[in-house]
């Protein structure tokens, strides 16, 4: 049990402010909250999976600096995405990958190299039970990024569409070039 709580402390408590979780809050302005449930849920599963299961080898194929970039031009792309949704017919009816992939493969994209992953990863080296690990980090995971979908869908019902569309792609635009400028310094 002390490997479950500790991974999930450490996940739950890095998770905290991150970009994944101001990402739950953008989606959740833009689809509806149970696939955005569901789609984090899938991404925290894999992500997490491949941290428990891999350790570092992936870190060791994709330079931290080329995934940093690919990252934040992909936040900056989801941005100008959420822009050009401007029609209500066009948020009513989701993009070609639907809500459900479009926020998995973005938590895949997000967590990659994260600070969260990185926390998994050191559980299971720390504790020779990757299985209780992995259970510790996805639940810490998705309890603390489910708060970010709550304020997501509470803000959604309090705000007028089109300034959701702009906060959310505030939150995009922010983190992308945040991630921009940080390969730079």
């Amino acid at each position: 049990m002390e490997a479950f709580w500790a991974s999930f402390l450490i996940v739950f408590l890095a998770e905290f402010g991150d970009k994944t979780q101001f990402l739950v809050m953008a989606f959740a302005a833009k689809y509806d909250w149970r696939q955005v449930f569901v789609g984090m849920t899938l991404g925290i599963v894999i992500v997490h999976s491949v941290a428990v299961a891999a350790g570092n080898l992936i870190g060791g194929w994709i330079p931290e600096q080329v995934m940093e970039v690919l990252v934040s031009l992909m936040f900056i792309g989801f941005g100008i995405w959420t822009l050009c949704g401007a029609d209500e017919e066009e948020e009513a009816s989701p993009s070609r990958f639907g809500p459900l992939f479009t926020v998995a493969l973005t938590f895949l994209a997000g967590e990659m190299g994260d600070k969260t992953q990185f926390a998994a990863m050191s559980a299971a080296v720390r504790y020779d039970c990757w299985q209780t690990v992995l259970a510790g980090a996805v639940i810490g995971m998705i309890a603390a990024d489910s708060m970010g979908l709550l304020a997501g869908k509470f803000l959604h019902q309090r705000l007028p569409a089109g300034k959701m569309r702009y906060l959310s792609a505030g939150i995009f635009f922010l983190f992308g070039i945040a991630g921009l400028v940080r390969m730079m310094v």
